[in-house]
């Protein structure tokens, strides 16, 4: 059994053991709303389907992705300008996911 989840504006399939960085969450348990669940030959997919459907997460910890570097530039007027990001991650487990 499979579900593709939605968080961050960002869907992921995920199954149950699995770890995964999303965007940054604030509860320890999170409980999430899954777009589609697949079990086996049995697809859920429309909103009568997954009324009663939820993931549950647990957030393992915090992590950090790669250092954007920027520049940017314009001609013959001395005008530069750097920057830099580098995003936050929350990363979760699923624990379970169930089909209500």
């Amino acid at each position: 059994m499979y579900a593709v989840i939605e968080t961050g504006g960002k869907q992921y399939r995920v199954i149950e053991g699995q770890r995964l960085s999303v965007e940054v969450l604030t509860d320890e348990t999170v409980s999430l709303k899954p777009v589609l669940v697949v079990d086996d030959d049995e697809v859920l997919a429309t909103p009568a389907q997954l009324a009663g459907a939820t993931v549950t997460a647990n957030v393992v910890g915090a992590t950090r992705g790669p250092k954007i570097d920027g520049f940017t530039y314009k001609n013959k007027s001395n005008q530069r300008n750097r920057y830099g990001h580098r995003q936050r991650y929350s990363e979760i487990e699923i624990v379970s996911i169930s089909r209500g």
